[in-house]
């Protein structure tokens, strides 16, 4: 049984910082290519931070130099710090855990809000 549980959102005043851990449970996180998407109220979710192939990170555009995503692999957790936050980072912060072809898990989400 696979889970990943997020924690660390909240509300903050722009340009704050919050941390966010993602902690999964079963086998697969060392396997996975691990990420952290975001859903704001009346938009699609989209990728924030990624690992990729060969341990390269992927970012939006929109958090680049403001956001890192880092990981543990030895306690099975994700991180994204949030830097410098803004009124738009404002959204619901999803963990993922995929293998294309293999599977493809998500989070339940923590929320971010941040106040202008």
């Amino acid at each position: 049984q696979v889970q990943l549980v997020e924690s660390g959102g909240g509300l903050v005043q722009a340009g704050g910082s919050l941390r966010l851990s993602c902690v999964a449970s079963g086998n697969i996180f060392s396997t996975s290519y691990m990420g952290w998407y975001r859903q704001a109220p009346g938009k699609q979710r989209e990728l924030v931070a990624a690992y990729m192939r060969g341990g390269r990170t992927n970012y939006a555009d929109s958090v680049k130099g403001r956001f890192t995503i880092s990981r543990d692999n030895a306690n099975k957790t994700v991180y994204l710090q949030l830097n410098s936050l803004k009124a738009e980072d404002t959204a619901v912060y999803y963990c993922n855990a995929a293998r294309p072809g293999a599977w493809n898990y998500w989070g339940n989400g923590t929320l971010v809000t941040v106040s202008s």
